[in-house]
């Protein structure tokens, strides 16, 4: 079966630097819904319709088509104080941007009375290798095209 609209791609993924340095790396198959429900990034399902399984392909993907170009206007500098207790380096907390939609934002650090938050994403910036190769196609089910992702194994389970 030919990766479409509609179908249920399996596939194991690497991402790295340009010098080859892995950030990520699948140990169980990735599962999508291929066809614009923005499950993954538009240069991936570019490069994978139309192949079937088996298929292997390796994108080096400039920051505006991976993960975005970083916006400082993300990056902000919180008293403490209004946070609730606990809040630790590493957590994401929602907030809302200078246009006052919601957004997460990253705990980056904690400096004394300070919280330095970024809703950056965190590869945001970063020019990617991804090494992609499908293990898998299928078509999707009706629910799983309602509901614009996939279900059950490796997918989402409501």
């Amino acid at each position: 079966m030919k990766i479409a609209k509609d179908t249920v791609v399996t596939l194991h993924y690497t991402v790295a630097e340009p010098n080859g340095k892995v950030i990520e790396q699948t140990k169980e198959p990735a599962v999508y819904l291929h066809g614009g429900y923005d499950n993954t990034l538009p240069r991936i399902e570019e490069a994978l319709d139309g192949q079937e399984k088996g298929y292997s392909v390796t994108l080096t993907l400039e920051p505006q088509d991976a993960f975005g170009v970083r916006d400082e206007a993300l990056v902000r500098t919180i008293p403490k104080s209004e946070f609730p207790p606990g809040v630790k380096v590493g957590g994401q907390l929602e907030g809302r941007t200078d246009a006052g939609e919601p957004h997460i934002f990253h705990v980056m650090k904690i400096k004394g009375q300070e919280v330095h938050l970024d809703g950056n994403h965190p590869l945001a910036g970063r020019t990617l290798k991804f090494t992609i190769k499908v293990v898998g196609v299928r078509a999707a089910s009706a629910e799983e095209i309602a509901h614009r992702h996939v279900h059950g194994e490796g997918g989402h389970h409501h």
